[in-house]
This record gives C-alpha cells, sequence and structure tokens, in this order.
C-alpha cells in the first residue's frame, strides 16, 4: 500500500473513464480498477452484431467527440476503439486485471483490497462497475428439467452456433429484439414476451429522436430531484427495420410460455413444443459483494443511493440505470453524472479537511 489516493474508481468501462476525466480535470489523485485484461467495461464482450440505440452524435462521452459520421448508429466494436482512444488521450490512470474483493472503512476513509493481494489505502470511492457480470435470470417454473441449451444474452456472440435449430428468446427489450432478428436469419426463432412489443420510430420529422429528446429536456431532466428514479423505457428503437420484420413474423412474436417441459416449452394455450435453445435476454442485477461490510446496500444487493451519492460518506456511484435521468448509464450520460459525483466527492472532502 503506497500513500494515500484521494479516490479509487471501480470499473473501467464508460462510467469509470467519465468518472476519471472529470477527476483528472480537479487535479485529483485517483486510480481506476478494471478486473479485466482490456479497459471499456462490459463492451468487450457484448454480442458482435450489436449497434448502439443512439446515432454518434448523441453517443459522445466529455472532452471527446464520437468520431465518424454522426448520424450512424456505431458498432460494438466502434465503441470498444472509442472507449480505448478515450483512455489514451487523458492518460487516465487504468490498472487491468484488477478485481476488487474487499472495501473496508477506516478513520481516513477506506482500504480497498484486490484479488490478486493489492492494497489500497483511499479517501473517497466511485463504484463505476455497472451489472454486466450478474445477468438476471427469471425463475420460470419447469426450469430445472429442461434439457436444451440455455444461455443469457450475455453470452450469445453470433447465429453461427445455431443453425437450423428451434429458438426462442426471452424478453421484449432493444437487445431481445436485436439477437431475436439476427437468428431469425439462420434458424426458426421467436421472441417470447410478457406482452407485445412497442416500437419507437427512431427518426421524426427528419430528426433522430435522440434530437427531441434533448430539445424537450427530457433526456436530462433531474427526475432523482422529485424523490424518484427516470423511467425505463420499455420500447424498442426501431433502428434495424425490425417492426418490419417482426410483422412478417420473421422472427415471430409469442406471449410468454408458462412453464418448461423436457424437450420444450408449454405454451399458454397448452401446446408443447419442442424447443433446442432458450436465450434470456431478460437484463442484469447490480453484484457488489465486495461492499458488504460497508452498510451501503439494501436487502436485495441494491446499492443505498441518491443521484449517485451513497448512505454511507465518502462512497458514490457512476453509471446506475435511472441514476439521476433517463440518460443516465449511457455514453451519452454518464458524462454528466459523473461530473455531479466528482462535485459532490470534492465538497466532503473539503468537509473532512483532506
Amino acid at each position: 500500500m503506497k500513500g494515500i489516493l484521494d479516490t479509487i474508481v471501480i470499473g473501467g468501462g464508460q462510467a469509470g473513464l467519465a468518472a476519471g476525466y472529470h477527476l483528472l480535470k480537479k487535479g485529483l489523485r485517483f486510480l481506476i480498477l478494471e478486473e479485466s485484461n482490456q479497459i471499456g467495461g462490459s463492451w468487450p464482450n457484448y454480442y458482435d452484431s450489436l449497434k448502439l440505440f443512439s446515432p454518434a452524435g448523441f453517443s459522445s462521452m466529455p472532452g471527446m467527440k464520437f468520431p465518424g459520421n454522426q448520424n450512424l448508429y456505431p458498432k460494438r466494436d466502434e465503441v470498444i476503439r472509442y472507449l480505448q482512444d478515450y483512455k489514451k488521450k487523458f492518460q487516465l490512470p487504468v490498472l487491468i486485471n484488477q478485481r476488487v474483493d474487499m472495501i473496508e472503512k477506516n478513520n481516513i476513509g477506506f482500504i480497498v483490497r484486490t484479488v490478486t493481494g493489492d492494497k489500497f489505502q483511499v479517501r473517497t470511492i466511485i463504484n463505476a462497475t455497472g451489472s454486466f457480470n450478474n445477468p438476471f435470470i427469471p425463475n420460470i417454473q419447469g426450469r430445472e428439467v429442461f434439457q436444451g441449451k440455455t444461455l443469457h444474452s450475455s453470452e450469445y456472440r453470433n447465429p453461427q452456433p445455431y443453425h437450423n435449430q428451434r429458438v426462442i428468446v426471452i424478453g421484449g427489450g432493444n437487445s431481445a429484439v436485436q439477437i431475436a432478428v439476427e437468428l431469425s436469419k439462420v434458424s426458426q426463432t421467436t421472441l417470447s414476451v410478457r406482452q407485445p412489443i412497442k416500437f419507437v420510430k427512431q427518426r421524426l420529422l427528419g430528426r433522430d429522436i435522440h434530437y427531441w429528446l434533448k430539445v424537450f429536456g427530457f433526456d436530462t431532466f433531474p427526475f432523482w430531484r422529485f424523490g424518484k428514479t427516470a423511467p425505463r423505457s420499455n420500447a424498442v428503437n426501431d433502428i434495424g427495420g425490425y417492426k418490419d420484420r417482426i410483422s412478417k413474423g420473421s422472427p415471430e412474436q409469442r406471449l410468454m410460455f408458462t412453464s418448461f417441459y423436457e424437450d420444450g416449452v408449454i405454451w399458454p394455450d397448452g401446446e408443447r413444443e419442442p424447443v433446442d435453445t432458450i436465450i434470456y435476454a431478460t437484463g442484469y442485477r447490480p453484484h457488489l459483494p465486495y461492499m458488504k461490510l460497508l452498510g451501503a446496500l439494501d436487502g436485495e444487493g441494491m446499492p443505498l443511493q441518491k443521484a449517485g451519492i451513497s448512505s454511507i460518506p465518502g462512497l458514490y456511484f457512476v453509471g446506475l440505470e435511472g441514476q439521476r435521468s433517463f440518460a443516465s448509464a449511457t455514453l451519452r450520460g454518464v458524462g454528466e453524472d459523473a461530473e455531479y459525483v466528482v462535485k459532490k466527492l470534492l465538497h466532503h472532502m473539503k468537509s473532512r479537511n483532506f
């Protein structure tokens, strides 16, 4: 343990890098710890064909414009390169292969221990890990008896292994639709949904919908000031003709099956259908076991925080969905959240005479 740092940022993805940018501007002494062997957070682990749901012109982080045609929707690998270039441009101090094992409170601030045995004494912490490492799989009746292949969308890469299979994708969000449309080109694919998918037109009056979200202030409206979390959108951005494909049954859309049986699923009308593969595109949940000694989480493991400010003095969050606004946890939104958190962090340090 060498010296005392002002801040440790946990996570080297978009939220952690945005926090690093604002910490750097304030002249603070800090490190960014990334558990994998490269920066970019969860982006390198997403499926090959993933596209952003916002165009490049509305996908920039603070201090650096997203390159290329501003009207196109960046692909996964373009986002990874952008994050790598972002780190290089600002020379952000990222340490890779540093998975945090435990955080302890002491009279200075915190001690952060990693699985490699490293130990850091810090005054404050910004957690920016997201929740990709904790995929959520709902408990559907009969799940344990199903003999086919099951995986979460976090494990899906491309359609190659699923040629000529019978595949069901569970979920009605953007990722579920993108994956199901891609799979339908090589397999018999169904989207199994709780309610019919709602689509949002990507362009209104010749402008991308994100333009209007920004113009009318909805994208960054501070719901937290009114004691509310920013609403989650259940609509799917129709950036690839998805609505038309689904309306033509490729893939088909069907209300959620009621249960599994050994060879497949049972639909609400009682039909038993054999299935080769089930893909859960059912989202993620925060997973912060290293905070268990701090009392910073509720009974379900969710951070006790408001607008990124933890109930534990000196602990902060960036990158939580709906943290301060509708755009929180996105490339375009993490910058403003990080700026707000760093401002609060500085106020805390001054109050402690650090």
